[in-house]
């Protein structure tokens, strides 16, 4: 490795963001360095951006949903080797306490987000902690774009419907916000045999919703009642409902379209001064109604998600939409605020 690499950093929360060179990382004793091949922009680095995570130290490095090859292993690292091909959930955990031991890595209470708590992966290279406990092997057939979405995106949404969600055949799937968080959760749900209702204001975000299994589509700015139009397409309203964008409107939106008994589960970030956001309790006591956090998904829990990629099942590769280097990164960023966009944009950061 050389003393410089490029990387968008930015000095102060919402001033524009700047490419530079900066120094190289270097692994802790457990951790690795990654050369980043291929990182997602999220609607989560923009929230850092803004100054939403009281983990972010200035100056700093977003980016925390990647995949690349192993550069560097620290000392203590034993499962892993340079040259090999990684990607890591978005949540790396410290791998030795009770939460962990129970395998509830995506909540450790000792966490480390590359991105967040440490400079991230808007860069040509990462550092990474605990790796081996967090990395998880990419598959040879599996491009890099296609396994960087995965690592925030569409895992998060992958443990939202099937392990939080406990998504089954025949039910009726309500998907809150159809970015890359909302279309992953309507391929997996669709994938799995429930029948979607995929809401969103943006046309072109409803029609790749279609285009990834949605049955029916609720254009909200249009709807008016988000909810109750996905109760009168559903005979009574979905079993399992997913805010996926995080905003009050969404959260109310997606408890409104339950049927009863239903299940909501919260995955966009909701940030608030006051850490929180009003929910329509009167519903949820009287429908017993589940709500539900989901929060990433563990690296150890992969291994099925995965075996669905290969076998074709799931395709996240149609997610990624869209592809720029790193001098176009901090517009994009910019932007995220007010236009997200459709699908999945993935920044190559060696172009």
């Amino acid at each position: 490795m050389g003393w410089q690499m490029r990387a968008v950093v930015f000095e102060q929360y919402g001033e524009p963001a700047e490419v530079r060179d900066l120094p190289d990382p270097r692994p802790a004793p457990h951790g690795v360095v990654v050369r980043v091949e291929a990182t997602g922009l999220c609607r989560s680095d923009w929230h850092g951006w803004q100054g939403h995570d009281p983990d972010i130290t200035l100056p700093h490095v977003p980016g925390h949903e990647l995949a690349g090859v192993v550069e560097a292993v620290g000392t203590a690292v034993t499962a892993w080797r340079p040259g090999e091909r990684v990607t890591v959930p978005f949540v790396c955990a410290c791998g030795t306490c009770a939460t962990c031991a129970a395998g509830d890595h995506q909540i450790c209470p000792h966490q480390t987000q590359p991105g967040f708590t440490h400079w991230g992966s808007f860069a040509q290279y990462v550092a990474l902690d605990h790796a081996d406990v967090n990395l998880v092997a990419i598959p040879d057939d599996l491009s890099y774009a296609t396994a960087a979405a995965l690592g925030c995106r569409f895992a998060t949404a992958f443990r939202a419907v099937v392990q939080q969600g406990r998504v089954a055949a025949g039910e009726w799937v309500a998907v809150h916000g159809c970015g890359g968080v909302g279309l992953s959760a309507v391929m997996i749900a669709a994938a799995s045999g429930a029948r979607v209702v995929a809401v969103d204001v943006s046309p072109q975000a409803l029609d790749l919703a279609r285009k990834f299994g949605a049955a029916q589509c609720v254009d909200a700015s249009k709807a008016g009642d988000a909810g109750a139009a996905v109760r009168e397409l559903t005979g009574g309203g979905a079993h399992l409902s997913l805010d996926a964008l995080g905003s009050p409107a969404t959260c109310a939106a997606s408890v409104d379209s339950l049927r009863r008994r239903g299940r909501h589960v919260q995955v966009g970030l909701l940030p608030s001064p006051t850490g929180t956001t009003p929910v329509p309790m009167a519903r949820v006591i009287a429908l017993e109604l589940e709500l539900l956090g989901s929060h990433g998904m563990a690296a150890h829990t992969y291994p099925p998600m995965l075996e669905l990629v290969r076998a074709g099942v799931l395709r996240p590769d149609l997610l990624v939409t869209s592809s720029i280097d790193l001098d176009a990164t901090p517009a994009a960023l910019a932007a995220m605020g007010t236009a997200p966009g459709a699908g999945v944009t993935v920044i190559e950061p060696w172009r």
